[in-house]
């Protein structure tokens, strides 16, 4: 019995890696190798040993063949004596290193990762960039139109008479009045004329204003004018790119005038004798041969429909100065020429106190036409109509006018 003691003391089935479980039926012992705890990723085999014959006597038969029947193996090989069954893990795989499954599955959650966050600044990206290119459409209100009062000293709303809105009537008076009061040196325009021009745009803003002339007034003109077109037209090309420059998007043009003052008798003499011809009062100023037509503005400013001319150039206070004959002259013209049946155009003419302006505005734009209410001493104000009822053969229902040398 000792001799067995010590011989079970080395069975291999007391290796700590293996537990199992004796299930004892009638006269027969079941071994049930329950689980191994040799790592996730290993396997194990079952190899024979030298297993001691004793050792299993004393059980029944089918334990017996069990313990012993895996010494076939030995015998094979030459092998004698007593057998065994062990277990042990098996190293066909490999257990831990760079390639082992646990760093490789590692490996690919880190690349899915990093796809997941590629594909998710891909389409952030896509998305930023269509928000950019295609903007909401802003939302359009609704527009309201109103019919507006002129007073000289009130604060209503300016009235709408082209495509946009124009400013507040209190914007707007506040411009005038500033304006109006800073016209009192001999620099600027006086502010009576400044107000009688502010009462005319006010009912016309926004509106298309063509100005003969640059000036101290010509950022009022065009800030009265919000939401309108103004276009300034100067014998000085220098001075329109000077203004350019310090007034980003003014719309001004250069004009080379072929007139001067001390030709202004000759000049109206050949334009009455032309009158029915090439200086008629409706006509293509761009193919006119009249000497007064100015035909080299830009062509499309010809077919602008213009709701207010204000002639306040070129110079006209010294002989070779070229005068407003010419600037006069085209104003009565483009006034006359409008598309629109019926269309009126006021023309306002500046300096009308002198010998030049007086009378080329009763010649070209006709005293029946003046309006007492809105002219003043040194400035005119004209309201031409255009369509079928104009005479197109003379500029004035009375025939020629009567042209005067003096000064009003």
């Amino acid at each position: 019995m000792a001799s067995s003691s010590s011989t079970s003391a080395r069975w291999p089935f007391t290796h700590p890696s293996l537990r199992h479980h004796l299930h004892l039926t009638g006269s027969s012992i079941c071994i049930h190798l329950c689980s191994l705890s040799l790592g996730a990723d290993q396997s194990i085999q079952f190899t024979s040993f030298l297993f001691p014959n004793h050792l299993a006597v004393g059980y029944s038969a089918p334990v017996r063949s069990c313990l012993l029947g895996s010494s076939a193996a030995a015998e094979m090989k030459g092998l004698s004596g007593p057998k065994l069954l062990a277990v042990h893990p098996s190293s066909n795989k490999p257990t831990g290193g760079a390639g082992s499954p646990g760093v490789l599955g590692s490996r690919r959650r880190l690349w899915v990762a990093l796809f997941l966050a590629g594909f998710a600044c891909v389409s952030l990206g896509t998305i930023l960039c269509a928000a950019r290119d295609h903007p909401p459409a802003p939302i359009v209100g609704r527009r309201v139109s109103a019919t507006f009062a002129v007073s000289s000293g009130g604060g209503a709303e300016v009235g709408s008479g082209g495509a946009g809105l124009g400013l507040a009537g209190y914007v707007f008076d506040a411009l005038v009045q500033y304006a109006a009061a800073g016209g009192n040196s001999t620099a600027s325009m006086p502010g009576a004329d400044v107000r009688a021009i502010a009462a005319v745009l006010k009912r016309r803003v926004p509106c298309n204003l063509l100005v003969f002339g640059l000036g101290g007034e010509t950022p009022l003109w065009r800030a009265l004018n919000h939401g309108g077109r103004t276009v300034f037209l100067d014998e000085n090309q220098y001075y329109v790119s000077h203004l350019e420059g310090r007034h980003p998007g003014l719309e001004a043009y250069d004009v080379a005038y072929t007139t001067t003052v001390r030709e202004f008798p000759d000049l109206l003499d050949a334009a009455r004798a032309a009158r029915a011809a090439e200086c008629r009062p409706v006509q293509n100023l761009l193919f006119s041969d009249c000497r007064l037509a100015i035909n080299d503005l830009p062509n499309s400013l010809y077919d602008v429909a213009w709701d207010v001319i204000l002639v306040d150039g070129p110079r006209g206070y010294t002989a070779s100065s070229p005068g407003r004959m010419s600037a006069i002259f085209t104003a009565g013209v483009l006034a006359r020429t409008r598309a629109e049946q019926g269309a009126a155009t006021d023309v306002l003419v500046h300096d009308y106190e002198r010998e030049v302006e007086s009378a080329c505005s009763r010649e070209f734009l006709c005293e029946e036409n003046r309006v007492a209410e809105t002219s003043t001493r040194s400035l005119a104000h004209f309201v031409v109509s255009a369509g079928s009822a104009v005479r197109r053969e003379a500029f004035c229902s009375g025939g020629a006018a009567t042209a005067t040398t003096t000064t009003p």
